[in-house]
C-alpha cells in the first residue's frame, strides 16, 4: 500500500542511537553503528522519532510499504515486558505521592482563556488568536504538571492533543492556523515519553511551512510532573 513512512540518510546519522530509544514501536535498531528501519510494518508513520534525532538524517516519504501492523507491534512490546523490568516508558506504572505543598495548596482558578482547546476542534480563524502566544500541549501534561494553569495557561491561547491516541498528523491544522493568524510565540509542552514527539514534530513542521518567523520553545515534563529541560519562568 502506499503511505507515509520514515526514510533514514545512513550518511548524515551519527550513529546516537537517540531514534531507536525514541521509536516506541521499536521499528528502528542500530546495525552496524548506523540507525536502521529494521520493520516497515511497526512503523505507524507518526514521526515520534524525528524531533528526537540531532543530525537531522530522519524524515518522511510516501512510497509503497506494508501496512502499520499494530497486532504484531503489541506481540513484541509483550515479548519484551517479559524479558525487561518493564516496557515502554509511557505506558510503565507508577505512583506518584504529592508533596505536602501540594496536597495544602488552596484551589487555583481556571487561566483558561478560550475554547474549544483541542486541535482536531479549534478553528482556522479566531480573533483570539491575533497577537496571540500560542501553547500546543499533550493533552497528559496538564494532570502531570500541578501548576500547568499558572504557569503555562495563563496569558496564553491553549490547544491541546495526543498525537498516539488520535492517531494524526497536525502539522496540516496547525500550519494554516499559524499561517492564518498574528501569533507572537509558540511555546510546546510535551511529556518525556517518546510518544510526544509526534506533537513536538507537527509543530515544528507547522512553523517550518508557514512564511513567519516565529520563536518556539519547547517544554518536557517528567511523568512525576517535573519539568525537564527547556523552560524558565
Amino acid at each position: 500500500m502506499l503511505r507515509k513512512i520514515i526514510k533514514i540518510d545512513e550518511k548524515k546519522c551519527s550513529g546516537c542511537g537517540l531514534c531507536a530509544a525514541a521509536c516506541h514501536e521499536g521499528a528502528i535498531g542500530m546495525v552496524n553503528g548506523k540507525a536502521k528501519l529494521l520493520r516497515e510494518d511497526y512503523c505507524d508513520g507518526l514521526g515520534d522519532c524525528l524531533p528526537a534525532c540531532p543530525a537531522g538524517a530522519i524524515s518522511f516519504e510516501e512510497r509503497e510499504a506494508p501496512a502499520y501492523n499494530e497486532e504484531a507491534v503489541l506481540a513484541s512490546k509483550r515479548e519484551k515486558a517479559e524479558a525487561l523490568p518493564c516496557g515502554c516508558p509511557g505506558t510503565q506504572s507508577k505512583t506518584i505521592e504529592p508533596d505536602k505543598a501540594s496536597r495544602d495548596s488552596v484551589s487555583v482558578p481556571s487561566r483558561l482563556s478560550q475554547w474549544p482547546v483541542q486541535i482536531k476542534l479549534a478553528p482556522i480563524n479566531a480573533p483570539y488568536f491575533d497577537g496571540a502566544d500560542l501553547l500546543v500541549a499533550a493533552d497528559c501534561t496538564a494532570y502531570a504538571y500541578g501548576s500547568f494553569h499558572n504557569d503555562f495557561i495563563n496569558g496564553r491561547k491553549t490547544l491541546v492533543g495526543c498525537p498516539k491516541l488520535d492517531n494524526v498528523d497536525y502539522a496540516e491544522k496547525l500550519t494554516r492556523i499559524i499561517s492564518a493568524n498574528d501569533i507572537k510565540t509558540v511555546t510546546v509542552v510535551r511529556m518525556e515519553v517518546p510518544c510526544c514527539g509526534g506533537i513536538e514534530h507537527a509543530v515544528q513542521t507547522a512553523l517550518r511551512l508557514s512564511p513567519k518567523n516565529i520563536p518556539l520553545s519547547v517544554v518536557t515534563i517528567t511523568t512525576d510532573g517535573k519539568i525537564k529541560k527547556g523552560y524558565k519562568k
